[in-house]
């Protein structure tokens, strides 16, 4: 085992290197991504273009002023109901004074329809499902992708080619890190460029969830978010660089008259994969022969857009895949085999032209068809939509997702086994003895009491639930070296899955981590606690080395971020309406909040003054935050005594602490001491003053290194606060800490 560890350090710290470049092999085809035109117009210089008629002196245009610009920013960003904020423009003399352009909600929403450009419009249209008539409002997708793929904000970070990435000179040790570092990307570029060389592969991601709107009255909606994975995943992530958009709200429809439960479901299925069929079905077409994209510096690509990713959790996967439940979207594995190590299952990858065989006799009639399914192990769907679609295989495009596979799958099933084998009482008891910590929630109650726990929860809770198991007692005495290790195994394999750069080197790690859970699995069957472990969520765990090595890290297709979506552009679309034909009131105020960030943009731009795009070279992601440290100007308490501090903070060894540490510092620089050595260093250092400054909190905050326009955010911290005595603190020299 120390072996073990010692190798996987030393293969992290490679990882961790700042200074290390990777070795990077290029596509061998240097048309592949290549612009074909580069006279056009930027996509600033565009959009000023549709400004034209506007006062040009005005770079608020279609606003007359700063303050009108700032107003209207706020009303569509954060304000009030546009009944309130009517309300406050109606104040008398209010609009005059200050000169606002617009003098109710009324007015504003009109400039902003009528002179403002933004993204593609919502359309919407019926989808027809036995004779019954389903709203969809959608966008053209086609167009939609040109708005990500012209971006300027994204311009100079956008990659067009696929490259292989290597730690070492030999090309022995590969990097996985960005999508474009992938295997499906360098396949797909080899495809195209025997019919269409110089093509931009443009992936096309999808996601779609069913989410809440109100707290009560159970009212949902069923949005559809697209993104490209052109665009870096760190850039792609996060909802403030708006790198998704939302593609379509899907029926969410139950079918509750319908009482056959089968039929239901069935049609139910046939509903969503019409409604998705319509959305991507300028896919087929533009796919292999591509279209003319224009990045945000105005050069055009022939792109290419490919169905890369479906991102979802595991129903929203079944529903995609069209296989039963309680099996693997991915491959044939029988369900009753999905608890079984890698060493123990034998499974093939779905056979792609088998279902599309079975597909194909939707003509020889319903009973043929729905045995033809069953046989290729999918439900009888007509039709699904990725039938048409060139260059897919769903079964492949199914992603691994952390949040609910992991921390709402795994975890949870673990907790559960954990407090039938401990239980929960002494669960509870450790978790309220455990001290306060920086970025360790305290779980004052317990943790088997609680329910319906978030993904944030339980990776709390992963981050001391190791600790509190160790040394506990099981019943009959049994040995708990078992438990121990699955419950490392396990843990292991969820924080190494979730590296931001992974080698072919942790990949082996990251297997090795599953099977030490697999092999001491067998520790909650003797307890009584499982019979066996066929659960999809653990099955899937197999598929991570071979999806990471296809599409990159995890983090590129993790439903976090999209769950995170679902506030600003279902739930905040949701509140704005009258609740009364809502799914037409929340196209129309996405609408208008996207054209205000987009204008919001073309200001910023208009103030540089300057318009360049440096090159971006790809490199993998840091292992290590870059961080900077964070101090208050002046000390807390100015001068204490080292008596003080040691009665007082606790620091009974502050002086030798202090003395060590100046031994260390006067050392030669790469100069290495014994322990013991180092002791003696410190006894022969001599302390002249008796009083130091107390700084009750020091922080390091990220670095934005690489140039996203990220705000900085605490990595870590180190409190520093003096103990309390009957409610009074220690000492009248100590002031209480700021509040």
């Amino acid at each position: 085992m120390p072996e073990e560890r010692e190798a996987r350090c030393e293969v992290e710290q490679q990882l961790r290197d700042h200074e290390q470049e990777p070795i990077i092999v290029r596509y061998p085809c240097r048309r592949a991504g290549q612009p074909v035109d580069l006279t056009q117009l930027s996509s600033n210089s565009t959009y000023c273009a549709h400004l034209g008629s506007l006062n040009t002196n005005n770079i608020y245009a279609p606003f007359a002023s700063k303050i009108d610009w700032e107003m209207a920013r706020w009303a569509k960003l954060q304000g009030p109901s546009s009944t309130a904020f009517s309300d406050l423009l109606s104040i008398e003399s209010l609009s005059e004074n200050i000169g606002f352009s617009f003098k109710n909600s009324r007015e504003l929403n009109k400039i902003i329809d009528n002179e403002l450009p933004g993204r593609p419009e919502f359309k919407c249209e019926q989808i027809i499902i036995a004779d019954q008539a389903f709203d969809i409002y959608y966008r053209d997708i086609i167009e939609c992708i040109k708005v990500l793929f012209g971006d300027p904000n994204f311009t100079q970070y956008l990659v067009f080619v696929p490259e292989c990435h290597y730690a070492d000179e030999d090309k022995t040790v590969r990097l996985y890190h960005d999508m474009h570092t992938g295997k499906w990307w360098w396949n797909c570029q080899k495809k195209l460029d025997e019919e269409h060389p110089g093509a931009t592969v443009i992936l096309v991601i999808i996601s779609s969830d069913k989410t809440q709107v109100t707290m009560f009255r159970n009212k949902t909606a069923y949005p559809v978010y697209l993104t490209i994975g052109n665009i870096p995943k760190e850039i792609r992530r996060k909802p403030s660089h708006q790198a998704h958009i939302l593609l379509a709200y899907l029926p969410t429809t139950r079918l509750e008259h319908v009482t056959n439960k089968a039929s239901r479901r069935r049609m139910l299925a046939n509903l969503y994969h019409a409604c998705m069929g319509r959305i991507l079905a300028p896919l087929s077409t533009v796919g292999i022969e591509g279209i003319n994209m224009q990045s945000g510096d105005g050069a055009v690509q022939r792109g290419h857009p490919l169905f890369a990713c479906f991102v979802g959790d595991y129903p929203e996967q079944v529903l995609v895949t069209g296989v039963k439940t309680m099996t693997c979207p991915n491959c044939d594995v029988p369900s009753d085999e999905l608890g079984l190590s890698a060493e123990d299952v034998n499974f093939q990858p779905r056979d792609l032209a088998a279902v599309f065989e079975a597909l194909a006799t939707l003509d020889d009639g319903g009973v043929a068809f729905v045995r033809a399914c069953a046989e290729a192990g999918i439900k009888p769907i007509i039709h699904p939509f990725w039938e048409p679609l060139p260059l897919v295989n769903i079964f492949e495009s199914i992603m691994p997702d952390i949040l609910h596979q992991l921390y709402q799958g795994l975890v949870k099933h673990l907790l559960a086994w954990l407090s039938d084998a401990c239980g929960g009482d002494e669960i509870d008891a450790r978790c309220r003895c455990l001290p306060p910590n920086h970025h360790i929630r305290h779980f004052v109650k317990g943790i088997t009491t609680l329910s319906r726990l978030s993904g944030t929860e339980h990776r709390q809770i992963c981050q001391f639930l190791l600790g509190i198991i160790i040394d506990i007692r099981l019943p009959n005495n049994m040995s708990s070296a078992r438990l121990l290790r699955a419950v490392r195994g396990l843990l292991d394999f969820l924080y190494i899955a979730q590296y931001p750069c992974h080698s072919s080197e942790t990949l082996v790690f990251l297997n090795e981590a599953l099977e030490l859970f697999h092999e001491n699995k067998d520790i909650f069957v003797d307890l009584g606690i499982r019979n066996s472990f066929n659960l999809p969520k653990l099955h899937f765990a197999l598929h991570y080395t071979h999806m990471i090595r296809t599409y990159g890290t995890t983090d590129n297709y993790n439903t976090e971020s999209t769950e995170r979506l679902h506030i600003d552009l279902a739930k905040d679309a949701y509140r704005s309406t009258n609740h009364k034909n809502e799914f037409t009131q929340m196209a129309i105020w996405l609408e208008r909040r996207e054209k205000i960030l987009r204008h919001e943009k073309y200001i910023q731009w208009k103030l540089g003054g300057t318009e360049s795009y440096p090159g971006h070279q790809t490199r993998p992601p840091d292992m290590l935050f870059c961080r900077t440290q964070v101090m208050t100007k002046h000390p807390i308490v100015k001068a204490i005594t080292i008596d003080k501090i040691k009665s007082d903070y606790g620091a009974l060894y502050f002086r030798e602490s202090l003395a060590r540490y100046i031994a260390k510092a006067a050392l030669p620089v790469n100069a290495t001491v014994t322990p013991a050595q180092l002791e003696h260093h410190a006894a022969n250092v001599h302390i002249p003053f008796q009083k130091v400054p107390v700084f009750h909190k020091v922080k390091w905050v990220s670095v934005d290194i690489r140039g996203h326009g990220d705000p900085p955010a605490t990595v870590d911290s180190v409190h520093a606060r003096p103990g309390r005595h009957s409610g009074k603190f220690a000492s009248d020299d100590v002031p209480p800490p700021p509040i």
